[in-house]
């Protein structure tokens, strides 16, 4: 079982979940995160740290998201390890109740500024 970073993260990136985790399983796309199922240990940590809950238990994703379970195995991979708190992007609470953003507003590419911030 593992952790799953959906698209209600995309464009919000606030990674406050990235400060809790004690296994450094956040990677970071250019305007969300994804956990690394092969890191993550099941702690719950994360979840009630997400202010707009964007994380769940696989077990409990909606079947809607269930796809989001792939796409966080397929990037964790490609993308860099974050782990501590960057800037969240300056419009991210305009895309907090934006429904629906994969795949139109997902970006592949990992994160330009790194872990840097």
């Amino acid at each position: 079982m593992t952790f799953v970073v959906t698209d209600i993260c995309i464009k919000c990136k606030y990674m406050d979940c990235v400060e809790v985790c004690p296994v450094d399983c956040f990677h970071e796309g250019e305007n969300m995160l994804v956990i690394d199922p092969e890191e993550c240990i099941d702690c719950t940590l994360c979840v009630p740290e997400c202010p707009i809950d964007a994380i769940f238990d696989e077990e409990d994703l909606p079947d809607e998201l269930v796809k989001f379970t792939a796409i966080n195995a397929e990037y964790a991979p490609q993308w860099p390890v974050i782990d501590h708190k960057g800037t969240p992007p300056p419009d991210a609470s305009e895309w907090e109740d934006v429904q629906d953003k994969y795949p139109e507003h997902f970006d592949t590419s990992p994160a330009a500024r790194g872990n840097d911030e």
